[in-house]
């Protein structure tokens, strides 16, 4: 009786690493796809469940699917447009100031691919004069 409470408990352990590593997309409509993988219960009452991975691809990792990331930006994007970035009402321009962008520094590697120690792996680069200059520190 000891070994099968302790191959038990190791089994509940296991369980809640895994438990705790899948996440459920974020889809409001999720559930309403009728898929195999949806369906849960048993024989006679079967329902479909909103999908749960361990990873997503969609949305930044928060839908299963290109559908759910749709229905869910049908419903809500304009909402999260408006009350998280601000919605745009005249163009953004790039000017020299804000053109600044940190890159992969090229010369990191000499034409053998071997590392160059004194260069650093980034350097920022004016996107519109072409200058460089060392990554500023915050």
């Amino acid at each position: 009786m000891r070994g099968s409470s302790s191959v038990e408990h190791s089994w509940v352990a296991e369980r809640k690493r895994t438990d705790m590593a899948l996440k459920y997309c974020q889809s409001h409509k999720c559930h309403t796809y009728d898929t195999k993988d949806r369906k849960r219960g048993s024989k006679d009452n079967r329902v479909n469940q909103t999908r749960r991975r361990s990873e997503f691809y969609y949305g930044g990792g928060n839908f299963c699917s290109l559908n759910c990331y749709n229905d869910w930006a049908d419903q809500f994007m304009d909402r999260a447009i408006d009350n998280v970035s601000g919605r745009l009402h005249e163009p953004m321009t790039l000017t020299e100031e804000n053109a600044w962008r940190q890159v992969w520094n090229p010369r990191r590697y000499d034409r053998d691919y071997n590392r160059v120690e004194s260069q650093p792996d980034y350097i920022e680069r004016n996107m519109i004069t072409g200058e460089e200059r060392p990554v500023q520190d915050n």
